[in-house]
Formats: C-alpha cells, structure tokens, sequence
C-alpha cells in the first residue's frame, strides 16, 4: 500500500458494538437490498398500514352492530306485543263495513308504535310483517358476508403477524396483538351465528299464517300462533344480544390498537434515524424474513 494511502483503523472500544447495517448479524436492525440508510423491516411497514387503516375500520364496526341490535330488539317487542295479545284475545265475528278498518281483535297498539304493524279487515298479510322478514334475511346474509370475510382476514393476520415475532423490540406487545385478532375472530364466528338465528326467524315468521281469517281461526283453535311468535322472540332477542356481544370485543380492541401502534412507531423511527437496536429496544430479524402481506382487518 503506497504510504501516503492511509485508511483510519477501527478503534478497538467500537469492535462487536454494532455490526454493520445488511449483514444479518445478531443485532443488525435490517436493511433494503442496496446500499443507503437503514430501512424498516417490511413486516413493520405491512403493520403501520393495518393500524392506520383498519384501527378506524374497527371503530365503525364497534357501533354498527349495536344499531343491529336496537332494531332486533324493536322486532322482537312488536311480536312480544302480537303475541301476548293473541294469547287472550277472543276471535271477532264482526262483518267490516270497508276493507281499511283496522282488526280491534288482531292489533296490538305497541306493536303498530313499534314496527307499524297493522291488521285491516279487507287485506292479508300486513305489509309490514313481510318487510320485518325481509329485514331479517337481509341482515341474515349480511352477516353472513361479514362474517366469512373477517373469519379470512384474521387466519390471514394470524399467520402474517409471525414475522412480527422475530422482532425483539415488539415482544412486549405482542401479546396485545394477538388479542386483537383473537377478538375479531371470536366476532367472526358470532356474526356466522347471528347469520344462521336470523335465517331461522325469518323462516319462523314465513311459516305463520298471518291473515286476518287465519289468526281468527286459530284463536278459535290451539292457539298455536301466540306459541310460535314467542319461539321467533327467542331467538331474534339471542341475536340481538350476540351483535352486543360482537361489538364489545371489537370496542376492546381499541386501546391495543393504540398501544401497538405507538411501539411499531417507535420501532420504526429508530431504525429510519439509524440509531441502532439499542434505542429501539434489542435485535431484530432481518429483512425478507417471515411474510410481510399485509393482513386483513384486525
């Protein structure tokens, strides 16, 4: 080496502090293929735009089944109200001067405040006993779809959020992201089931005859209508108390989402500044390792 090519040497207190960025040495925080500053771990990247995105998803979705309720329960009550009336009321013989009037022996005044239901003489089914089915069905496939999709999403996530393993700096909230997913996949599978009791009462309700001369023939009868209304309460209220129960757990979410992305934050300032892994908290794996697909919600 010609003398005037000098080149300064390691100083031996700086031997093994800190391998060098990309070498996938113990210690080494990652580095994108090329040279330039150090770069996140992609895992950490796929969980920012999780947190950033699906964290206002869950928001939504820790009301919305709530308003499912409070309409179930609305349906439920109007039936509770039919069918606490036919279980006493005597059949009416009356001949209807005009088909609009109102069936005094059939209405029930909180069942028509409640859904709008209301019996005249001169027609059949009431229209808006065959909008509640309809409404039942409808919400019946909606959480269905929801509940496949999420159900998807966090086997998904489950298996995405292994690369996050790797990363000593996140151990201590990993427990809070697995929370997360265990919460939305217990939602999954309460909305698959809020899908089938909704399915079943509006095949309840379908099943019952619900014209005037009908429901005065069975008045007459066994009076197996009232019985039958009370079976679809039953399972229109579980529903109802389910979609409660959905919504708790996505709503318990919402610290751990704040929680996590805090660290990730953290994490991946650290490494973008180059501080090294002692500011971000220990060693983490290198890039490339693990899946780094960004997961579904949750």
């Amino acid at each position: 080496m010609p003398p005037h090519d000098r080149r300064p040497s390691q100083d031996p207190a700086d031997a093994g502090a800190r391998p060098p960025a990309g070498s996938d040495a113990p210690g080494d925080v990652g580095v994108a293929p090329g040279s330039g500053p150090a770069q996140p771990h992609p895992a950490l990247g796929a969980a920012l735009n999780l947190f950033r995105f699906h964290q206002e998803h869950e928001r939504f979705y820790a009301a919305s089944p709530l308003e499912s309720a409070l309409r179930l329960q609305r349906h439920e009550r109007a039936l509770l109200a039919l069918a606490d009336r036919w279980t006493t009321a005597e059949p009416s013989s009356r001949t209807a001067l005009s088909p609009y009037e109102g069936a005094d022996d059939l209405n029930s005044e909180a069942a028509t405040a409640l859904d709008g239901i209301l019996f005249l003489e001169g027609e059949g089914r009431p229209a808006e006993v065959s909008a509640m089915i309809a409404d039942l069905r409808a919400d019946a496939d909606r959480f269905a779809a929801s509940g496949e999709w999420l159900a998807a999403a966090m086997q998904a996530s489950w298996a995405a959020t292994a690369a996050l393993l790797e990363l000593e700096e996140l151990a201590d909230v990993m427990g809070e992201r697995h929370r997360i997913i265990s919460n939305d996949w217990l939602s999954a599978h309460m909305q698959s089931l809020i899908s089938h009791l909704l399915g079943r009462a509006g095949d309840m309700l379908e099943g019952i005859d619900f014209r005037p001369a009908a429901l005065r023939a069975d008045l007459a009868g066994t009076r197996a209508v009232p019985r039958r209304l009370y079976a679809a309460t039953e399972v229109i209220s579980r529903a109802a108390d389910l979609c409660c129960e959905s919504a708790a757990l996505v709503h318990d979410n919402q610290r751990r989402w704040r929680v996590c992305q805090e660290r990730v934050e953290q994490v991946v300032a650290a490494v973008s500044t180059d501080r090294g892994p002692e500011s971000a908290g220990g060693r983490s794996a290198p890039a490339g390792g693990g899946p780094t697909g960004t997961p579904g919600r949750g």
